[in-house]
Protein backbone atom coordinates (compact mmCIF):
# COMPACT_ATOMS: atom_id res chain seq x y z
CA UNK A 1 0.00 0.00 0.00
CA UNK A 2 1.25 3.44 -0.93
CA UNK A 3 0.28 6.65 0.92
CA UNK A 4 0.70 9.89 -0.81
CA UNK A 5 0.22 13.04 1.29
CA UNK A 6 -1.66 13.74 4.23
CA UNK A 7 -3.53 10.79 6.28
CA UNK A 8 -6.66 12.05 4.78
CA UNK A 9 -5.42 11.60 1.60
CA UNK A 10 -6.66 9.93 -1.13
CA UNK A 11 -10.35 8.47 1.28
CA UNK A 12 -10.82 5.41 2.62
CA UNK A 13 -12.20 4.92 6.19
CA UNK A 14 -11.81 8.34 6.84
CA UNK A 15 -14.65 9.70 4.31
CA UNK A 16 -16.96 9.00 7.32
CA UNK A 17 -17.25 10.80 10.03
CA UNK A 18 -18.15 8.86 13.73
CA UNK A 19 -21.49 9.05 13.32
CA UNK A 20 -20.92 7.10 9.79
CA UNK A 21 -21.96 9.53 7.77
CA UNK A 22 -20.36 10.89 4.05
CA UNK A 23 -17.56 13.51 5.30
CA UNK A 24 -18.78 17.04 3.41
CA UNK A 25 -15.22 16.71 1.43
CA UNK A 26 -15.78 13.27 0.48
CA UNK A 27 -19.26 14.11 -1.31
CA UNK A 28 -17.35 17.34 -2.89
CA UNK A 29 -14.55 15.40 -4.42
CA UNK A 30 -17.26 12.45 -5.67
CA UNK A 31 -19.39 14.95 -7.64
CA UNK A 32 -16.22 17.05 -8.85
CA UNK A 33 -14.67 13.78 -10.44
CA UNK A 34 -17.87 12.62 -11.71
CA UNK A 35 -17.89 15.71 -13.56
CA UNK A 36 -14.40 15.46 -14.53
CA UNK A 37 -15.34 12.27 -16.49
CA UNK A 38 -18.59 13.44 -17.63
CA UNK A 39 -16.77 16.35 -19.10
CA UNK A 40 -13.81 14.21 -20.07
CA UNK A 41 -16.47 11.86 -22.31
CA UNK A 42 -18.15 14.95 -24.19
CA UNK A 43 -14.06 15.88 -24.98
CA UNK A 44 -13.59 12.90 -26.63
CA UNK A 45 -10.43 11.92 -23.89
CA UNK A 46 -9.78 8.42 -23.90
CA UNK A 47 -9.68 6.53 -20.47
CA UNK A 48 -6.29 6.90 -19.41
CA UNK A 49 -6.30 11.18 -19.79
CA UNK A 50 -9.14 10.90 -17.52
CA UNK A 51 -7.70 9.02 -15.46
CA UNK A 52 -4.79 11.46 -15.58
CA UNK A 53 -6.81 14.03 -15.11
CA UNK A 54 -8.99 12.65 -11.63
CA UNK A 55 -5.60 11.60 -10.35
CA UNK A 56 -4.14 15.15 -10.69
CA UNK A 57 -7.54 16.35 -8.86
CA UNK A 58 -7.13 14.52 -5.78
CA UNK A 59 -3.51 14.53 -5.82
CA UNK A 60 -3.98 18.51 -5.49
CA UNK A 61 -6.17 18.37 -2.80
CA UNK A 62 -4.04 15.75 -0.35
CA UNK A 63 -1.74 18.88 -0.63
CA UNK A 64 -4.45 22.12 -0.11
CA UNK A 65 -7.19 22.26 1.76
CA UNK A 66 -10.63 22.35 -0.09
CA UNK A 67 -11.97 25.47 0.93
CA UNK A 68 -8.87 27.33 -0.74
CA UNK A 69 -9.80 27.19 -4.53
CA UNK A 70 -12.67 25.85 -5.78
CA UNK A 71 -12.67 22.42 -6.65
CA UNK A 72 -14.56 23.00 -10.35
CA UNK A 73 -12.04 25.09 -11.33
CA UNK A 74 -9.13 23.10 -10.36
CA UNK A 75 -11.25 20.28 -12.38
CA UNK A 76 -11.27 22.50 -15.50
CA UNK A 77 -7.33 22.85 -14.97
CA UNK A 78 -7.06 19.16 -14.56
CA UNK A 79 -8.84 18.47 -17.79
CA UNK A 80 -6.53 21.04 -19.34
CA UNK A 81 -3.68 19.78 -17.93
CA UNK A 82 -3.81 16.18 -18.57
CA UNK A 83 -4.72 16.22 -22.17
CA UNK A 84 -0.94 17.77 -22.01
CA UNK A 85 0.65 15.03 -20.56
CA UNK A 86 -1.01 12.57 -22.17
CA UNK A 87 -0.83 13.86 -25.19
CA UNK A 88 -4.29 14.27 -26.67
CA UNK A 89 -4.10 18.21 -26.32
CA UNK A 90 -7.59 20.18 -25.67
CA UNK A 91 -8.65 23.67 -26.15
CA UNK A 92 -9.71 25.47 -23.42
CA UNK A 93 -12.48 27.24 -25.50
CA UNK A 94 -13.92 23.46 -25.64
CA UNK A 95 -13.59 22.76 -22.03
CA UNK A 96 -14.94 26.08 -20.94
CA UNK A 97 -17.88 24.92 -23.19
CA UNK A 98 -17.96 21.53 -22.54
CA UNK A 99 -18.34 22.75 -18.71
CA UNK A 100 -20.66 25.64 -19.03
CA UNK A 101 -23.16 23.08 -20.71
CA UNK A 102 -22.47 20.65 -17.55
CA UNK A 103 -23.86 23.25 -15.61
CA UNK A 104 -26.23 24.63 -17.48
CA UNK A 105 -28.03 22.32 -19.62
CA UNK A 106 -28.83 23.22 -23.12
CA UNK A 107 -27.31 26.34 -22.78
CA UNK A 108 -25.59 27.74 -25.53
CA UNK A 109 -21.69 28.49 -26.15
CA UNK A 110 -20.14 31.66 -24.52
CA UNK A 111 -19.42 34.38 -26.42
CA UNK A 112 -15.70 35.61 -26.83
CA UNK A 113 -16.36 38.28 -24.48
CA UNK A 114 -14.82 39.33 -21.56
CA UNK A 115 -16.34 36.08 -18.90
CA UNK A 116 -15.43 34.05 -21.76
CA UNK A 117 -11.44 35.12 -21.13
CA UNK A 118 -11.76 35.67 -17.58
CA UNK A 119 -12.55 32.12 -17.30
CA UNK A 120 -9.79 31.12 -19.60
CA UNK A 121 -7.62 32.95 -17.38
CA UNK A 122 -8.18 31.42 -14.74
CA UNK A 123 -7.88 27.67 -16.27
CA UNK A 124 -4.26 28.89 -17.49
CA UNK A 125 -3.23 30.31 -13.66
CA UNK A 126 -5.13 27.73 -11.94
CA UNK A 127 -2.84 25.21 -13.94
CA UNK A 128 0.06 26.35 -13.03
CA UNK A 129 -0.73 26.65 -9.78
CA UNK A 130 -1.34 22.79 -9.84
CA UNK A 131 1.67 22.07 -11.36
CA UNK A 132 3.80 24.25 -8.50
CA UNK A 133 1.88 22.57 -6.13
CA UNK A 134 2.38 18.67 -7.45
CA UNK A 135 5.76 20.44 -8.24
CA UNK A 136 5.47 19.10 -11.77
CA UNK A 137 5.06 15.52 -10.80
CA UNK A 138 1.82 15.01 -13.31
CA UNK A 139 2.65 11.68 -15.34
CA UNK A 140 1.32 8.80 -13.23
CA UNK A 141 1.37 4.67 -13.51
CA UNK A 142 -1.73 3.50 -13.99
CA UNK A 143 -3.52 0.33 -13.57
CA UNK A 144 -4.86 -0.15 -16.84
CA UNK A 145 -2.42 -1.86 -18.73
CA UNK A 146 -2.46 -4.18 -16.23
CA UNK A 147 -5.27 -5.12 -16.24
CA UNK A 148 -5.47 -5.60 -20.21
CA UNK A 149 -2.40 -7.82 -19.26
CA UNK A 150 -4.08 -9.72 -16.19
CA UNK A 151 -7.61 -10.42 -18.06
CA UNK A 152 -5.73 -11.83 -20.80
CA UNK A 153 -4.27 -14.21 -18.58
CA UNK A 154 -7.34 -15.15 -16.99
CA UNK A 155 -9.18 -15.77 -19.97
CA UNK A 156 -6.91 -18.34 -20.77
CA UNK A 157 -7.19 -20.13 -17.55
CA UNK A 158 -10.61 -20.06 -17.36
CA UNK A 159 -13.13 -22.27 -19.56
CA UNK A 160 -14.47 -20.54 -22.64
CA UNK A 161 -17.94 -21.47 -21.22
CA UNK A 162 -17.72 -19.07 -17.86
CA UNK A 163 -15.39 -16.68 -19.70
CA UNK A 164 -18.34 -15.79 -22.36
CA UNK A 165 -21.18 -16.41 -19.61
CA UNK A 166 -20.14 -14.01 -17.55
CA UNK A 167 -19.34 -10.12 -18.34
CA UNK A 168 -15.76 -10.56 -15.93
CA UNK A 169 -13.79 -8.39 -17.49
CA UNK A 170 -16.40 -5.74 -18.63
CA UNK A 171 -17.39 -5.02 -14.67
CA UNK A 172 -13.68 -5.01 -14.16
CA UNK A 173 -13.23 -2.36 -16.39
CA UNK A 174 -15.89 -0.65 -15.02
CA UNK A 175 -14.76 -1.38 -11.82
CA UNK A 176 -11.45 0.57 -12.61
CA UNK A 177 -13.06 3.29 -13.89
CA UNK A 178 -15.43 4.47 -11.09
CA UNK A 179 -12.57 3.57 -8.38
CA UNK A 180 -11.34 7.23 -9.90
CA UNK A 181 -14.26 8.94 -8.02
CA UNK A 182 -12.25 8.19 -5.18
CA UNK A 183 -8.35 8.28 -4.05
CA UNK A 184 -7.38 4.95 -4.63
CA UNK A 185 -5.08 5.91 -7.65
CA UNK A 186 -3.13 7.55 -4.24
CA UNK A 187 -3.37 4.79 -1.96
CA UNK A 188 -2.72 2.01 -3.73
CA UNK A 189 -0.45 0.70 -6.49
CA UNK A 190 -1.81 0.13 -10.00
CA UNK A 191 -1.03 -3.65 -9.97
CA UNK A 192 -2.82 -3.89 -6.85
CA UNK A 193 -5.72 -2.12 -8.28
CA UNK A 194 -5.84 -4.13 -11.11
CA UNK A 195 -5.80 -7.32 -9.56
CA UNK A 196 -8.68 -6.22 -6.94
CA UNK A 197 -10.55 -4.99 -9.67
CA UNK A 198 -10.60 -8.32 -11.25
CA UNK A 199 -10.78 -10.24 -7.49
CA UNK A 200 -14.30 -8.35 -7.24
CA UNK A 201 -15.51 -9.28 -10.70
CA UNK A 202 -15.33 -12.53 -10.56
CA UNK A 203 -16.94 -12.81 -6.88
CA UNK A 204 -19.63 -10.99 -7.88
CA UNK A 205 -20.51 -13.75 -10.96
CA UNK A 206 -19.56 -16.33 -8.45
CA UNK A 207 -16.29 -17.46 -10.88
CA UNK A 208 -14.15 -19.19 -8.91
CA UNK A 209 -10.48 -19.54 -11.18
CA UNK A 210 -9.71 -23.37 -11.93
CA UNK A 211 -7.21 -25.49 -9.90
CA UNK A 212 -7.15 -22.90 -7.17
CA UNK A 213 -7.24 -24.87 -4.27
CA UNK A 214 -4.47 -27.48 -5.72
CA UNK A 215 -2.05 -23.98 -6.22
CA UNK A 216 0.79 -23.15 -4.52
CA UNK A 217 -0.26 -19.34 -4.42
CA UNK A 218 -3.41 -17.81 -4.73
CA UNK A 219 -3.98 -17.00 -8.62
CA UNK A 220 -3.91 -13.11 -7.46
CA UNK A 221 -0.62 -13.35 -6.50
CA UNK A 222 0.79 -14.90 -9.71
CA UNK A 223 0.28 -11.83 -11.02
CA UNK A 224 1.90 -9.49 -8.11
CA UNK A 225 3.90 -11.17 -5.74
CA UNK A 226 3.70 -8.38 -3.36
CA UNK A 227 -0.06 -8.32 -3.26
CA UNK A 228 -1.33 -9.87 -0.07
CA UNK A 229 -4.85 -10.31 1.08
CA UNK A 230 -5.52 -7.87 3.08
CA UNK A 231 -4.44 -5.17 0.45
CA UNK A 232 -6.87 -6.62 -1.92
CA UNK A 233 -10.01 -6.53 1.15
CA UNK A 234 -8.77 -2.95 1.40
CA UNK A 235 -9.09 -1.91 -2.21
CA UNK A 236 -12.43 -3.72 -2.22
CA UNK A 237 -13.77 -2.01 0.76
CA UNK A 238 -12.84 0.84 -0.75
CA UNK A 239 -14.87 0.45 -3.87
CA UNK A 240 -17.90 -0.54 -2.38
CA UNK A 241 -17.68 2.59 0.13
CA UNK A 242 -17.61 4.68 -3.65
CA UNK A 243 -20.79 2.79 -5.02
CA UNK A 244 -22.75 3.33 -1.35
CA UNK A 245 -21.45 6.81 -1.72
CA UNK A 246 -23.06 7.08 -5.42
CA UNK A 247 -26.73 5.78 -3.94
CA UNK A 248 -26.49 8.50 -1.41
CA UNK A 249 -25.12 12.01 -3.48
CA UNK A 250 -27.68 12.83 -5.89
Amino acid sequence: MEASGPGTCGGGAETRGSEGRLAPESRVHFRVTRFIMEAGIKLGMRSIPIATACTIYHKFFCEINLDAYDPYLVAMSSLYLAGKVEEQHLRTRDIINVSNRYFHPGSDPLELDSRFWEIRDSIVQCELLVLRVLRFQVSFQHPHKYLLHYLVSLKNWLNRYSWQRTPVSVTAWALLQDSYHGGLCLRFRAQHIAVAVIHLALQAYGVEVPAEAEAEKPWWQVFSEDLTKPTIDNIVSDLIQIYTMDTEIP
